[in-house]
């Protein structure tokens, strides 16, 4: 008896896409997660026209989408672009800057609790606007500035305390944590000394706050995003190969601490530009990657999907907000701090579960 025998079918992986640039640069993105950006953007979209008909002056989305071809009801033209425009797009812009610095510290820490908000280095950004909020009265580019000098303060003495013979994760982590708390005294003190009228907004800002946005705000997210999101795209094969751990890195002829401080320094930006154009809102930058990652089920930063997001992340909790309370009054930072604290729990409970902690 004759056995006929087939070739076996070979299974071969589909190609990522490339994105090149005239520079040489690369990016490569797998075809779902390419998928995943688009839908997220998609989703974004979707959410920013429902916030922007949502209020006491209330639209439909057809009549929102009217409103900027210019066909919409009287009046709407002035409430849409001039009032709820700005919260909206300084919402999408800060959290794809959350959405990246968490994705990048969280590669680095190469640890799912390594975001810059449990880090420390969100603290110290807080902690350096609102010096210049309480104590100089500045306007929002000196606030801008005072984020930026806290942040990267923060992070060179928490990077500084956490090295021993390099940076490791968990030693990172821990240190931030320590960090976080002495800035959390820091900012305490500082509504000890400051009048009743200036403590009180500036609690409502600590809180993360897309009230009263105006475009000077979201000149500063897209600053942020527009110059250290490139940034960070550039070095992200550096940051890919330093999951691998640093020896790995080194023999693929990466250098693990340059590149790790370049990393720092443009996360270590985009958090604090985030943090002056939108309050320190919780919990973005720490679940935006891991749900990216989950989503498109591929190992490494994900840069990209973590981006749009932390976007879909606090334009939601923006509309929630302001479905909730009404008016808008309510701060995107309490509902992310609801969502967030119970996602932490889940967190810690996989770290438990898996014997890291």
């Amino acid at each position: 008896m004759n056995v006929v025998r087939t070739p076996a079918v070979r299974r071969t992986a589909p190609r990522p896409t490339v994105l090149r640039t005239r520079r040489g640069l690369s990016l490569r993105l797998g075809r779902r997660a390419l998928l995943v950006c688009g839908l997220l953007a998609l989703t974004g979209a979707v959410v920013a026209v429902l916030s922007l008909g949502t209020g006491s002056y209330h639209l439909t989305p057809a009549e929102v989408l009217a409103t900027f071809s210019g066909g919409g009801p009287p009046g709407a033209d002035f409430v849409v672009t001039d009032l709820r425009l700005p919260r909206v797009l300084d919402g999408l812009l800060a959290g794809f800057a959350m959405g990246v610095s968490g994705a990048v510290f969280q590669s680095l820490a190469r640890n799912p609790l390594g975001s810059p908000d449990v880090i420390g280095f969100g603290s110290g950004a807080s902690a350096g606007a609102l010096v210049s909020v309480l104590l100089l009265e500045a306007g929002t580019a000196q606030i801008a500035l005072g984020a930026v000098l806290g942040g990267l303060a923060t992070a060179a003495a928490v990077y500084l305390l956490a090295w021993r013979r390099g940076v490791h994760g968990y030693r990172l982590v821990l240190v931030g944590i320590g960090g976080s708390a002495v800035l959390g005294s820091l900012t305490s003190y500082l509504y000890v000394r400051a009048d009743l009228g200036k403590a009180a907004e500036a609690a409502t800002w600590m809180i993360g706050s897309l009230n009263g946005r105006g475009w000077s705000d979201v000149t500063v997210a897209a600053l942020g995003v527009a110059v250290l999101t490139p940034a960070v795209l550039a070095l992200t094969r550096r940051l890919t190969l330093l999951e691998m751990g640093d020896d790995t890195a080194a023999a693929l002829g990466v250098a693990p601490e340059r590149s790790r401080l370049a990393l720092l320094t443009t996360g270590t930006g985009l958090t604090a530009l985030a943090v002056a154009a939108a309050g320190p809102i919780p919990f973005v930058a720490l679940a935006a990657p891991q749900l990216a990652r989950r989503l498109t089920r591929s190992p490494g930063p994900n840069v990209l999907p973590a981006a749009w997001m932390g976007a879909v992340l606090v334009a939601l909790a923006d509309w929630t907000a302001q479905r909730v309370s009404g008016t808008g009054i309510l701060p995107v930072g309490v509902i992310t701090g609801v969502g967030g604290g119970a996602y932490l729990a889940w967190l810690l409970f996989l770290e438990r579960r898996s014997g890291k902690v």
